[in-house]
């Protein structure tokens, strides 16, 4: 029996699933102000900038019999969802001998399996994602132009790599889920009438020192977000029913300035200076 039979037979399986990784501008905390624009219904869930996936995995346990296509352009991050998906059993054993290694020889240990930039194996793959995502500095996924891992190791008095509980409903809210790598573009030309799509793009910087754009080797700036801006406009118009998150900036406020705009309040959870990381405002596009 495998680990996830054996969790859906305790039921642990049944909660509600939590992200799984740290993400620079996850959406946890803004659920609750989200479900005030939510749908109340979905046949088909799209998600072109998957991140940490807190709204896919608040949505699913709401309509577990949603159809799912997820997508990233971060191979890694879509071969670590994959794995989860399919290869748990294989994973876990994995994780807990990194955990092991880490306990005992911390600096050394972390940039070793940071330098490990080649592995062939997916599920070796997935398993260093996941410990270097929750021992780096700040949970940070930061590649430099060579698509490498850059971010230096966090100070942690103790670290926890997974949850049990929750990584097995992560896994069960995936099972079936269309998972792949996808630029945006093509992502957003396939969502039609009735999808439901969330796009959750790296946010416009509120000011030239403020971008944080790296979670792959390609750059998101000005040109890709009018492209994204585009994209959304013409899938609305095919009868997708689109919300998007942003800064709220007057250069995101004129993409978007033909739809539904609406505010809602974030924590920072990025910035060099503690007295930053207070509430800011934070765009909510709606198409409808």
């Amino acid at each position: 029996m495998s680990i996830q039979q054996i969790a859906m037979e305790l039921g642990v399986a049944e909660a509600e699933a939590r992200p799984f990784l740290k993400w620079a501008g996850g959406k946890s905390q803004l659920l609750d102000q989200f479900d005030a624009f939510l749908p109340q219904r979905i046949d088909q869930y799209v998600e072109p900038f998957i991140g940490g996936g807190a709204v896919f995995f608040h949505l699913r346990h709401r309509f577990p019999k949603m159809r799912v296509v997820l997508r990233d352009i971060n191979p890694e991050l879509i071969n670590c969802y994959i794995c989860v998906r399919d290869r748990l059993d294989d994973l876990i054993p994995l994780l807990d001998g990194h955990l092991g290694q880490f306990n005992q020889e911390r600096e050394r240990y972390y940039y070793q399996v940071r330098g490990q930039h080649r592995l062939s194996d997916p599920v070796a793959r997935a398993a260093r994602m996941i410990f270097l995502n929750k021992t780096c500095f700040n949970g940070l996924w930061r590649v430099n132009a060579s698509g490498e891992f850059n971010v230096p190791i966090g100070s942690y008095k103790t670290v926890t790599l997974y949850q049990p509980d929750n990584l097995f409903a992560v896994s069960k809210s995936l099972q079936g889920a269309d998972i792949a790598v996808q630029d945006f573009q093509h992502t957003l030309a396939g969502a039609g009438k009735g999808d439901f799509v969330y796009v959750d793009p790296p946010y416009h910087p509120l000011s030239p020192t403020a971008s944080f754009t790296s979670y792959t080797k390609d750059s998101f700036g000005p040109d890709e977000q009018q492209k994204l801006a585009d994209c959304f406009a013409k899938a609305s118009k095919r009868g997708a029913h689109l919300m998007l998150s942003n800064s709220d900036t007057d250069f995101t406020r004129n993409l978007y300035s033909g739809f539904n705009i609406q505010t809602v309040q974030a924590k920072r959870a990025i910035n060099s200076k503690a007295s930053g990381r207070g509430a800011i405002s934070e765009l909510l596009v709606l198409s409808w």
